[in-house]
């Protein structure tokens, strides 16, 4: 979801947009939706860091692409109308080249009967049934005919107009191969992808999954899905090109074995299925045996926001009453709603600060104390983007007296992040909140993965960011500060 340039929008006035095109109403459209979505979270759009935010969100659902059906028309249209808008035979035109190959016709280089592979393209898309980003590590291989070639970086532009619909991975890698089939006219197109979607975390303290930390967390908590394909040639997928196609992958360490390649596989990958429909590839969900249907208990209690996000699907181009579709708001909803401002508590379990404090005189040495690698999810105030990682947290505290209990500052850290949020805050306010409980001597670092980071136009796959606060004896001793960094680093090291 690339943002635009400040400047682009000349109407913008704090969060409003002047209406005057079709597409400038469409994004004033979206922010009003947006605006409903906040509110219904408990938020006032009108407070600083949230004042933007229906702007931010609907510019980035409008990545600033020029539409090829009008190239004079001006930048800003939806970044999901762009790839509805967009058609492969306008990218591949002009971009065919001649290459004979050898005397025969039958040859290499690119020529008539040579593989050609363009690998490792990483893309993103947006999940159709629950709206999340998912992302994408697409191959591409095609066989010319005609004695014609395309430019290569045409390959990664098809691809990406068809990323940016609502999809779902079976049916990119079906209009990608198509569309190149049909704008290039070769002997045959191949279509690999593999696809990781961000996992529904039921957020709870005691509940959440994820890696041990970010640097070495991968695509761990993604569902993941690897799909394929092929026209022409490759339609047989026991011909001597499939194997080639997969050779050519494996120099990249790539392994695609067409017997474990499950184009249903697909049609319930993603986690926000699990919420309303009770069969998947076979197996009974528990969470939610409702027959099928879309579960009823989000849409009573937020009929407002599911109405705002059907007016979003509409805004975007899409037909909200699509099958595909019908329970994607439901679905949006419930996930956002699971970061509605409320009066959580932090439990602490019957732990009694003072007998730690009280100690402490009495006692000649105090220690370092380090809780590492506590999850959480939390979601981006500014984008309305799930972000998630994990929280270390150092303290000092008397040798012999009682230590904290990780669940405690688990619920402290799960407390303030189960909100709308930005990391720099989370971080601070876990320090505050510790330090107000146990004693002013605490430090803590956030490391996170942010969606919008990967979703957005930098589209900084595999980024993380890292947040640190320091409090009371850690914000003015160098010494200590460093030490409880390398604990981290030790940890991260051994991959604790």
């Amino acid at each position: 979801m690339g943002a635009l340039d400040e400047g682009h929008f000349n109407g913008e006035l704090e969060n409003e947009v002047k209406v005057g095109s079709e597409e400038e109403l469409e994004t004033a459209e979206i922010g009003d939706a947006v605006k409903v979505l906040l509110q219904g979270l408990g938020e006032d759009f009108n407070r600083e860091g949230l004042r933007k935010t229906p702007l931010r969100v609907a510019k980035a659902l409008r990545e600033g692409t020029k539409d090829l059906d009008d190239p004079g028309k001006p930048v800003g249209f939806s970044l999901l109308s762009v790839g509805y808008r967009q058609k492969a035979k306008d990218i591949v035109q002009g971009a065919l080249f001649p290459e004979a190959g050898l005397d025969s016709g039958v040859g290499h280089a690119g020529g008539a009967g040579g593989l050609v592979v363009v690998r490792d393209l990483d893309l993103f898309s947006y999940c159709e049934s629950c709206l999340l980003p998912f992302q994408i590590q697409c191959h591409v291989g095609y066989v010319p005919s005609g004695q014609r070639v395309v430019g290569l970086s045409k390959l990664s532009r098809v691809a990406d107009v068809f990323a940016k619909r609502l999809q779902d991975p079976q049916r990119l890698a079906d209009e990608v191969c198509m569309a190149l089939q049909n704008g290039i006219k070769p002997a045959g197109v191949a279509v690999v992808l593999h696809c990781w979607h961000i996992c529904f975390p039921e957020v709870e303290e005691n509940s959440l999954e994820l890696g041990s930390h970010p640097s070495k967390m991968g695509m761990q908590g993604w569902v993941k899905v690897s799909v394929c394909s092929g026209s022409g040639v490759f339609e047989d997928e026991n011909g001597d090109v499939w194997g080639d196609f997969q050779a050519l992958l494996k120099f990249r360490g790539v392994n695609v074995e067409k017997n474990h390649i499950h184009p249903s596989a697909s049609h319930c990958w993603c986690p926000s299925k699990s919420l309303d429909a009770p069969i998947c590839n076979g197996n009974a969900s528990m969470r939610n045996l409702s027959n099928g249907r879309i579960s009823s208990k989000t849409g009573p209690a937020y009929p407002n926001m599911i109405t705002a996000v059907t007016s979003i699907l509409h805004s975007l181009g899409e037909d909200p009453l699509r099958k595909e579709l019908v329970g994607t708001p439901n679905r949006f909803v419930l996930w956002l709603t699971k970061f509605k401002r409320s009066n959580l508590e932090m439990k602490l379990n019957g732990f009694d600060s003072g007998r730690m404090v009280m100690l402490k005189p009495n006692l000649n040495r105090d220690e370092i104390h380090s809780e590492l690698n506590i999850p959480f999810w939390s979601q981006c105030e500014h984008h309305l983007l799930p972000f998630h990682g994990v929280a270390h947290i150092g303290y000092f505290h008397a040798k012999g007296a009682e230590l904290i209990g990780r669940s405690i500052l688990q619920s402290i850290v799960h407390f303030h992040g189960c909100k709308l949020q930005v990391q720099e805050r989370l971080t601070r306010q876990i320090a505050e909140t510790f330090s107000s409980i146990f004693g002013g001597d605490v430090m803590v670092v956030v490391e996170a993965n942010h969606i919008c980071m990967i979703s957005r136009g930098i589209e900084k796959v595999g980024s993380s960011t890292a947040t640190i606060a320091a409090l009371g004896q850690f914000s003015t001793d160098p010494a200590a500060k460093a030490t409880f960094l390398q604990t981290i680093s030790n940890s991260t090291a051994s991959g604790g």
